[in-house]
């Protein structure tokens, strides 16, 4: 028997209200007659709890009790502190409360426990946003938090890529998510469940519709399928390229980590001078003429042709423009003073 999983047990028990023997199994990756056995000790310890049979029924504690202990480890404290990273809480305009929550917790650990936590907060920091991306800032992100916490619908105005960009919404709310310092809101809206960049949301208004969300949504996972849907959604066509050996090392911070990837698996040697030819994902022949325009003279575009064309026809483009201010300077050459 586990000291720490019959601890396990009553917390979740303590902090779940009710749970049935299989569910307490399935938490604890146990099996159910160890999860009976576990229930039966605490009875016997003195744990006032009961069961209740049936639809819907499980085991939970007498009204009011309440246990004292954590028996918490030195890794489950540092755990704990680093789910506190104050960062995503001030956005939710929940800074305060998260502050306030931490000190408790400082104060409630044994002295070393004590000390381990103060370190890790004075050596890690979260910084979400992206290099060369702002942090993004929505008016109505602690309305859309309390929407999804109340599980109240909200009436929208949300901008969109598509026409027409804007549109009006009821949205029933399920999750936020954090994703590269931009936030996006999960949630119904009429038959299906969208994703919703929160900073493009123009107006919101809580409304008094009340909702309920179902109980087997898991948001997890369900962004984890909504993410594998956007890459095959993202990418429409391929493109052969030429890369020389600067160009692929430049590559990693001049298109995202599909391309780098998809080089790295189809590269294979052309020539003379370390050049590779690959195939490579796109998006769109304006999207791709963009990204791969960053590399300049390392890199060549072999098909399809139409991409070929438009990188011919923007070098032709800058050709010109340089040329022009070279003539209006009357030299061979741009220089400057």
């Amino acid at each position: 028997m586990s000291a720490s999983r019959l601890l396990s047990v009553l917390l979740l028990l303590q902090s779940r209200g009710r749970v049935s023997a299989r569910g307490l199994a399935d938490e604890l990756g146990v099996s159910v007659r160890t999860a009976y056995r576990d229930l039966a000790r605490l009875q016997a310890a003195g744990v006032p709890l009961y069961a209740e049979q049936g639809r819907g029924g499980g085991y939970q504690l007498v009204d009011g009790y309440r246990t004292r202990l954590t028996g918490m480890s030195e890794g489950e404290a540092r755990a704990l502190f680093f789910a506190g990273l104050r960062g995503p809480a001030a956005d939710l305009g929940l800074a305060t409360e998260v502050t306030a929550a931490w000190l408790k917790l400082l104060a409630a650990l044994p002295t070393a426990l004590r000390d381990e936590a103060t370190q890790i907060a004075a050596v890690f920091h979260l910084d979400a946003p992206a290099w060369y991306r702002e942090h993004e800032q929505s008016p109505y992100l602690t309305l859309l938090a309390d929407a999804v916490l109340s599980q109240r619908a909200v009436d929208v105005r949300y901008r969109r890529w598509r026409a027409p960009q804007e549109v009006r919404r009821r949205l029933r709310p399920y999750g936020l998510v954090l994703k590269s310092g931009a936030w996006y809101l999960v949630a119904a809206a009429e038959t299906r469940i969208a994703t919703y960049r929160v900073t493009q949301v123009l107006e919101a208004v809580l409304s008094d519709e009340r909702f309920t969300r179902p109980q087997d949504f898991d948001l997890a996972t369900h962004w984890a399928s909504y993410l594998d849907a956007f890459q095959t959604r993202r990418y429409t066509g391929t493109a052969t390229i030429r890369l020389s050996p600067r160009g692929r090392r430049r590559l990693p911070d001049n298109v995202p980590s599909e391309v780098v990837r998809a080089v790295d698996s189809t590269a294979t040697a052309v020539g003379d001078g370390g050049w590779i030819e690959a195939v490579i994902p796109t998006e769109s022949t304006e999207h791709a003429r963009g990204e791969l325009l960053r590399l300049g003279v390392d890199v060549e575009v072999v098909a399809p042709p139409e991409l070929r064309r438009a990188m011919a026809d923007t070098v032709g483009m800058l050709a010109r423009a340089y040329g022009s201010v070279c003539a209006a300077r009357g030299t061979g050459s741009v220089s400057e003073e």
